[in-house]
């Protein structure tokens, strides 16, 4: 190097201390459960990316024991959502209780077969299908041991009000319940039970879960506004409830097509009333805001297509289609990209949470979930959903895994 060159620049190297390490995802159960939420939302994601660009792109024909829609379904209703759910769970759960915390290492074996039961659940979806069942028998039962550990926190609370929790202890259990259900209807070649344990785990647990949380903590993000008292009555909690659990009664073509259209169309009527409200009190502009309010406008529009399929048998295929995704994709993962955000944020010492990265990617979740639903009629396009949506979760998830095996921002314990 000559006398009057500069020296090139260094990178930072990281202290010991800073470096992310495994055995800090069992430090705090935010930490664990959304480390293994966020593995398995990657791989599900690069999953279906990968089965529909071999087949559409490659022309090379996958082979499959269950049925590709079934594989699906179970995949992307229930590999990842449920482990982000014991990650809060266990973090807010306790408080909200007047619980002690809740220590990681006790959902380690319940994390650790969720994560194995579900690669072997896809290992049989394309080789054998009782490999499939025997994965969704490992999932379930450490979903099982998960439910009855919140169930006892519940249980054991004195707290004055434990409706929130105590309807997500419910829909756990019942999760738990149709899940079971699904392991031994895939060994059997029970198709209708099949379609039975889908719909339960998707109107039974997976949205009540989701409904109830939102209904306690967005007012805790600052979104309930004045004239809502700072928190949602709870008489919409009920509705939400009610509207839901009657869902699985219209899949299985258990009541008429009449009052499903009625009973969907009036909670559609209810969920856009309320978003307008909300949008003429808050200020969209802050992002966190503004992607909680586009989630719920989403659960409104999910409503809306199902009373539109109930009404028009028709063409009621391609329309729950498109509702079961704006449901799925648009309220359930917009809203699980914009809490667990948050909360990882906050646990991590972050002040700012929904930042350029975030916003970018949850535009590209928007834009795929507005595709999907474009698909539900133009089959063609799945290929670029799956890429849209492989790429938005994939890269969030592994931000996050960073986050989790490295210390707080702020210097504090985790």
């Amino acid at each position: 190097m000559s006398a009057g060159s500069i020296p090139p620049r260094r990178r930072p190297v990281a202290a010991p201390g800073d470096r992310w390490r495994l055995d800090r995802l069992v430090t705090s159960p935010h930490r664990l459960g959304f480390a293994t939420g966020a593995a398995m939302l990657t791989i599900t994601a690069a999953w279906w990316l990968a089965v529909l660009a071999a087949g559409s792109i490659a022309n090379i024909t996958v082979p499959w024991t269950i049925a590709p829609r079934t594989a699906h379904a179970f995949a992307m209703t229930f590999a990842f959502v449920p482990m982000f759910f014991a990650g809060f769970l266990f973090t807010a759960g306790p408080r909200w209780l007047a619980q002690p915390p809740v220590a990681a290492r006790a959902l380690l074996p319940a994390c650790l077969a969720w994560i194995t039961g579900w690669i072997v659940f896809l290992i049989g979806a394309h080789a054998n299908p009782r490999l499939a069942a025997l994965g969704l028998a490992v999932v379930v039962a450490g979903w099982t041991l998960i439910a009855i550990r919140f169930a006892r926190l519940v249980l054991a609370s004195r707290a004055p009000d434990r409706t929130h929790p105590g309807a997500i202890a419910v829909a756990c259990g019942l999760g738990a319940a149709t899940l079971w259900l699904a392991a031994w209807s895939l060994a059997t070649a029970n198709d209708r039970a099949i379609d039975l344990a889908l719909s339960a785990g998707r109107w039974w647990f997976i949205a009540p879960v989701f409904a109830s949380a939102a209904h306690r903590m967005v007012p805790f993000f600052g979104v309930a506004a004045p004239c809502l008292d700072e928190r949602h009555p709870d008489w919409l909690l009920w509705t939400w409830l009610a509207t839901l659990a009657v869902q699985p009664l219209f899949d299985a073509a258990l009541l008429p097509s009449m009052p499903a259209a009625i009973i969907d169309g009036v909670a559609a009527a209810l969920v856009a009333w309320l978003a307008i409200r909300w949008a003429r009190t808050q200020n969209l502009r802050v992002r966190l805001i503004a992607m909680l309010h586009a989630g719920f406008v989403w659960f409104g529009v999910a409503l809306a297509l199902l009373a539109v399929a109930a009404w028009n048998a028709g063409s009621a295929d391609h329309l729950r289609v498109a509702a079961l995704h704006a449901f799925g994709m648009g309220f359930c993962g917009s809203t699980l990209l914009a809490f667990v955000t948050r909360v990882s944020a906050a646990q991590h010492g972050r002040t700012h949470s929904a930042d350029d990265f975030v916003w970018t990617l949850f535009l590209v979740v928007q834009a795929a979930v507005a595709l999907r639903i474009t698909a539900a009629w133009l089959p063609a396009m799945l290929v670029h959903t799956a890429a849209l949506w492989a790429l938005a979760t994939i890269a969030w998830s592994a931000r996050h895994l960073r986050w989790y095996g490295r210390p707080r921002e702020d210097g504090r314990a985790a």
